[in-house]
């Protein structure tokens, strides 16, 4: 198996939304989208998938070593390897992924968030740092697209942290600001026991409401010059928002299930928003 060949089962055996997005590029821009799809899959992984806080943080100081190798240009990982392969053709700097790897940290380090400025220090870690590296992939021109990426990364990540409210506090952790959680008088208890109210219906409401408004904020600042590279990031945003649009719905049944679309329903909103742009 190539190392390409490695991160395309990677990417594909996550059935991610960031995954259909992608289909449509160049073969250039789909392998290095792949390639670093999977480094984030594996250090994501590293986290979800081992239950020693002390040996996921090991792994996690492994990839950072291995960052290293792949810069110094000698990686030994497929993922690494994979990525040397597209660093000559996109900037994609160290710094940037080992930004990736300290928002997993975090979440080995951390299961609360005290207020929405520490959330959206990890909001930004671990998914608008991604989404600025997914802008050099795809190509821009004027820089105000790396604000859009920006702020677009932010309003995904919230968008996770609602649908995943009731699964995350099953896991023992609680992304939903613990300020937030007072204004609006709902306890780690209610969602630890998926209970419903009036209480959580406004907390999760006042959580929707500010991911739109991260979806409309990146978007004004998306540059009409780049609008058309940027495709599979709008992909991305409205196959997001149609999730969001899904649980506004019911907002209470995330503490008890995880909304999500069917791949054809992806499918078809990606073609769709190529096709508009």
């Amino acid at each position: 198996m190539t190392p390409d060949d490695y991160c395309q089962q990677k990417a594909a055996a996550s059935g991610s939304s960031f995954y259909a997005s992608f289909r449509f590029l160049t073969p250039e821009r789909r392998r290095a989208i792949t390639a670093l799809y999977a480094f984030c899959r594996e250090v994501d992984d590293v986290v979800d998938e081992t239950p020693d806080a002390a040996l996921a943080a090991a792994q996690l100081a492994d990839w950072r070593d291995e960052l290293d190798r792949l810069y110094a240009g000698q990686p030994q990982h497929p993922v690494t390897q994979a990525l040397q392969a597209v660093l000559p053709h996109f900037s994609l700097p160290q710094e940037l992924l080992l930004e990736i790897i300290d928002g997993m940290e975090m979440d080995l380090q951390q299961t609360r968030y005290p207020d929405f400025k520490s959330l959206s220090l990890y909001c930004y870690r671990v998914a608008s740092v991604v989404g600025l590296l997914a802008a050099e992939i795809f190509g821009y021109e004027n820089r105000r697209t790396l604000r859009y990426a920006h702020d677009l990364g932010i309003a995904l990540q919230l968008t996770n942290i609602i649908r995943d409210v009731g699964e995350d506090a099953r896991r023992g952790r609680i992304y939903l600001p613990q300020d937030e959680l007072e204004r609006f008088g709902v306890s780690e208890a209610d969602l630890l026991d998926g209970r419903r109210s009036e209480a959580f219906r406004q907390l999760i409401t006042f959580q929707i409401e500010r991911a739109e408004s991260y979806y409309a904020e990146a978007l004004r600042q998306l540059p009409e010059e780049d609008r058309q590279a940027q495709r599979p990031g709008l992909i991305m945003a409205e196959i997001y928002r149609a999730t969001l649009d899904e649980i506004k719905r019911d907002g209470e049944r995330v503490l008890s299930e995880r909304t999500s679309l069917s791949p054809l329903r992806k499918l078809w909103i990606a073609w769709r928003t190529w096709r508009s742009r």
